[in-house]
């Protein structure tokens, strides 16, 4: 009795001095962060804007234990965690971004930016491990760049010190990006791309310095609102109490960006059609929301009931072209030809030889047509008449998402459809309350879908599967095999 006592007492002691103490540390000497998170208000929601990244880019060691970070949620919108550089450690709080492969942080020289002024700034007088660099750098990041200097000092993530790490002190940072973002800076996690050759990765270095066994490393977010941990990052593994059942891989399809290629995507029971033979999905985690075409973004709005505007153009487009379009595709005329037959559209029925229309900034008439002549081609394939099929394409027109991207829609969840991704020939669906964003603020409750737009190529389209799909589904960025892995959050 005195011998079960005695080990009562001390496992009693074990917690307290690891649990106790706000981490735990397990067998294998996994160290978990818990964070805390923000409530989310509608100024949050326009601080978290969905972005083109760069599309055109290609883009002492812990003993052999896996690291595990724990992300702190922007108010439901944006995950971070803090890390620290130099010696003794400056903390920064940073978003693990892996659509990125830079470290950057503010810098004690950066004198002509105000939001530099409002989070704490690297100084590399107080680091006893700092060596400099000295070269100068711009980094693209959402709508603008950030300019400053490369610098090498030990960086601290987790429990770990990873040796003589390059990151960019930033000298200049846009007003409008971050003046009200509640982080310092950014930790890529994606691959080093041509731009970034001269410059190793974060998690390139891990593997470098033998800082994991595995060259795997794992996303978990949490949806409960009232747990303390929003959600892990384990570099080296995976945790199976996050998961249910056995995770889908599917190849990354290039180098440059966490990128694969997904199937068909439906509403309810019924195919959009736009991905039936594949489109491309970046894999993102420093995005908010989930981001794709317009042409099926709408579709999405109609059936949830999202609040868009009134596109006049759209309109014109089926009052006085919808003929033209329908009889053309009934005779068997290729769809991507019809917008230029009819004169809408120019270049072999691409948008005009602008630069900018070139780079899929889509507008006009042109791209009013395009989508149109997508929605009347869906519902000939439903055996829709004609009158069907224009006041179809008008109601569409009426759900186009707002300028800023975002739509309210009924915080009545229940009757509303899920929505349903097709990767590695297997369905994952989200439910209205995975793809509906709450709001609760002092102006009352409100709900925005989750999905936004980005229109980067018509003959491409391109989706960027954020935070909205991952609080859904583990996530398993497997750099060895050049692969990623879905499962059921748990």
């Amino acid at each position: 009795m005195k011998m079960k006592n005695l080990v009562a007492s001390v496992v009693i002691w074990i917690w307290y001095i690891t649990c106790g103490f706000g981490f735990n540390v397990y067998a294998d000497d996994m160290v978990r962060i818990e964070l805390k998170r923000r409530p989310l208000d509608l100024s949050s929601i326009r601080d978290a804007t969905m972005y083109a990244k760069d599309l055109n880019r290609k883009l002492g060691n812990s003993d052999l234990n896996d690291q595990i970070i724990y992300l702190k949620s922007y108010r439901d919108v944006h995950y971070f965690a803090e890390i620290g550089i130099g010696s003794p450690p400056q903390r920064f709080i940073v978003v693990f971004d892996t659509a990125s492969s830079y470290l950057w942080v503010p810098s004690s020289r950066c004198f002509f930016s105000i939001a530099c002024y409002l989070r704490p700034r690297y100084k590399s007088r107080l680091s006893n491990t700092y060596t400099k660099i000295g070269k100068s750098c711009k980094i693209p990041f959402g709508t603008g760049s950030v300019h400053g200097f490369f610098s090498q000092d030990n960086l601290k993530v987790g429990d770990a010190i990873l040796k003589q790490q390059v990151f960019t002190e930033v000298t200049r940072e846009g007003y409008f990006t971050f003046l009200r973002a509640r982080f310092d800076g950014v930790l890529g996690l994606g691959f080093q791309g041509t731009a970034s050759r001269n410059v190793t990765p974060v998690w390139y270095n891990m593997l470098l310095q033998h800082m994991v066994t595995k060259s795997i490393f794992s996303f978990w977010l949490n949806r409960d609102p009232t747990s303390r941990i929003a959600g892990e990052i384990l570099f080296g593994g995976m945790d199976w109490t996050h998961f249910r059942g056995q995770h889908t891989y599917v190849p990354v399809a290039q180098n440059g960006y966490w990128e694969i290629e997904i199937g068909d995507l439906f509403i309810g029971n019924n195919s959009t059609g736009l991905c039936k033979d594949g489109c491309q999905a970046i894999v993102d985690t420093g995005t908010s929301f989930i981001a794709g075409p317009t042409t099926i973004l709408t579709q999405i709005n109609h059936a949830i009931g999202a609040e868009g505007i009134v596109s006049l153009e759209c309109k014109k487009v089926v009052s006085n072209y919808g003929d033209s379009i329908w009889e053309r595709l009934i005779s068997g005329i290729q769809p991507e030809k019809i917008c230029n037959r009819i004169g809408l559209c120019t270049n072999n029925g691409s948008l005009g030889g602008s630069h900018e229309h070139r780079m899929g900034i889509r507008g006009g008439l042109c791209s009013s047509c395009e989508m149109i002549v997508f929605w009347i081609q869906v519902e000939i394939r439903k055996e829709r008449s004609k009158e069907k099929a224009f006041q179809y394409a008008n109601q569409l027109c009426e759900t186009l998402p707002n300028p800023g991207g975002k739509s309210f829609i009924n915080c009545d969840v229940f009757a509303l459809p899920h929505i349903t991704f097709t990767i590695g020939k297997k369905s994952f669906p989200l439910s209205p309350d995975q793809y509906v964003i709450r709001v609760d603020d002092s102006q009352g409750v409100h709900c925005i879908s989750g999905f936004t737009t980005l229109n980067v190529h018509p003959r491409r389209p391109l989706w960027v599967l954020g935070d909205a799909f991952l609080r859904a589904y583990h996530t398993v960025f497997d750099f060895g095999n050049s692969q990623i892995g879905f499962a059921e959050s748990a």
